[in-house]
């Protein structure tokens, strides 16, 4: 029967469990952080070049740029003006850069810079518009406009099928004498396109253009590209006005939507806008922070990569204590692997991680085992704890100092760390280790020591692994997952490992 205590602990360990493996989940789907390091995704940098000719008096430009960037997400920007000040309109759907100054003479340069990435993220327009009355074509173009409008209502079921049956027929490669007759009037992309949203007025669907610019490696001189939304109630929908493609094209920045111009100036004329597009690679982790900076996370405002850069060294090594623990937990109520003290193995891991193991080892074991001998010596001579633990604090810190200095006439750098060992610990591990030897035997001395070096040696191996320091640094809700462990792990009451050799007289009977 399970007792109330073992339900209170599966419980806690359910829910501290779930909890981290909740938040890591969200971070992944919805934040868009990788699992492993060291991964890089391609990013663009593209930079509009404002040019146009000052008049001698004051000069605004307004200048329409990027909110709303569907499949990408906007990682940073930049306005570059000299002498000019500058206002940022947020509208609902739309942002203006106001660029102005008291005197602009001759040409004038104004450049805006923009830094985006492709992102998981679901964005859309919100902005619901109002139904559209028919325009009034001119004959014979209202009656071949009329006919095309009953054909394709013949062949769709809603505002999607209608679009895209629409633009087949308009851009079939043999159209017929309505569609034929449509085209003969279009001169331009521009006015192609509105001839769409047009002729969609006629049935009562709003439609508008969007603009935006195809992301490619590297490009000057890149002109705007339009394509056709429609609304079908509920969501603005994206077709390809020649193709009849639905939905925004991979890499494709949207800049703007409708017809207000792109750029409009007060003080000046010859007003030119220029675009240019170069890709570059950053690490996804770092793109992934910049990116979910606008929605105002607080699961990153909170999170170590978050805080300055000596703080997140440090944590990057603390956050990986708990790992060495677990190992420790693992090996003594599991296995039955005996070590001096708890915590001992995992600060000695940690100190294997700046002298490397095998140096390690050899280092550790050269200092508790001269040590030990020394505390034999003391031993005879009847001192109290408190003066011989500090005696073989001072003798654990000549050992080390003498170590380092022979590793460096030798030129074995890694020996020079063996500074890095906590001496405290040395010194406890010395003592207790001697008592052991006394009570127990050397057997169980050297045992309890080899334990000790096995745990802190795994515990190294783990703790030094890039993939693990990765995940419980940008991940540390694992925290919660690796408490919810130790909890279960708390109410094992069954056989260690090292222990089936007493039973197995037991096992043999059955």
């Amino acid at each position: 029967m399970i007792s109330v205590k073992d339900m209170s602990v599966k419980i806690w360990g359910f829910l501290l469990i779930g909890i981290g493996l909740t938040i890591g989940g969200y971070k992944v789907v919805f934040l868009g952080l990788p699992m492993s390091p060291n991964q890089q995704t391609k990013t663009w940098t593209v930079q509009a070049k404002v040019n146009f000719k000052g008049s001698g008096g004051p000069a605004i430009v307004d200048f329409t740029v990027p909110k709303i960037t569907p499949g990408l997400s906007i990682l940073d920007e930049d306005f570059i003006s000299s002498k000019y000040g500058l206002a940022l309109q947020e509208k609902r759907e739309s942002r203006v850069a106001q660029w102005a100054v008291r005197r602009a003479r001759g040409e004038q340069l104004l450049y805006y810079r923009l830094f985006v990435a492709p992102s998981t993220k679901q964005v859309a327009w919100q902005e619901k518009p109002d139904f559209p009355f028919p325009p009034d074509f001119e004959e014979p173009y209202a009656s071949a406009i009329r006919a095309i409008i009953d054909d394709v209502r013949k062949e769709s079921a809603d505002v999607a099928t209608y679009t895209r049956e629409l633009l087949q027929q308009l851009n079939a490669e043999q159209p017929n004498e309505n569609v034929a007759l449509v085209r003969s009037d279009i001169n331009s992309g521009k006015a192609w396109t509105l001839t769409i949203i047009d002729i969609l007025k006629g049935v009562r669907i709003p439609g508008r253009v969007l603009w935006g610019i195809p992301l490619s490696e590297a490009t000057n001189d890149v002109k705007l590209r339009q394509l056709l939304q429609v609304h079908n109630g509920d969501r603005w929908l994206t077709f390809d006005p020649y193709s009849g493609a639905e939905g925004i094209p991979d890499n494709f920045l949207a800049w703007k939507t409708g017809n207000n111009p792109l750029i409009e100036l007060t003080g000046g004329d010859r007003a030119e806008v220029q675009f240019s597009v170069t890709s570059s690679y950053r690490d996804l982790i770092e793109v992934t922070r910049l990116g979910a900076e606008p929605l105002d996370s607080a699961l990153l405002s909170m999170s170590p990569i978050a805080l300055p850069v000596p703080n997140q060294n440090v944590y990057r090594l603390l956050l990986m204590l708990p790992i060495g623990a677990l190992v420790v937990v693992i090996f003594r109520t599991f296995i039955g692997v005996q070590t001096f003290g708890t915590f001992m193995p995992i600060l000695m891991a940690l100190a294997f991680r700046e002298t490397q193991l095998f140096w390690g080892l050899v280092s550790f074991s050269a200092i508790v085992l001269i040590g030990l001998f020394i505390r034999f010596y003391l031993e005879r001579l009847m001192l109290l704890l408190v003066p011989r633990l500090t005696a073989i604090l001072i003798i654990v810190l000549i050992l080390m100092l003498v170590l380092s200095l022979i590793s460096n006439q030798m030129g074995a750098e890694r020996v020079l760390s063996v500074a890095l060992f906590p001496m405290v610990i040395l010194a406890m591990t010395i003592e207790r280790m001697s008592i052991t030897w006394e009570e127990h035997g050397a057997r169980e001395a050297l045992y309890q020591g080899s334990g000790s070096l096995l745990v802190a040696s795994i515990g190294y191996l783990l703790m030094s692994s890039e993939q693990l320091t990765y995940v419980m640094f940008v991940f540390p809700e694992m925290l919660l997952v690796l408490l919810g462990l130790s909890l279960w792990m708390g109410r094992y009451t069954g056989y260690r490992l090292t222990e089936l050799h007493r039973f197995r007289s037991l096992v043999s009977r059955q």
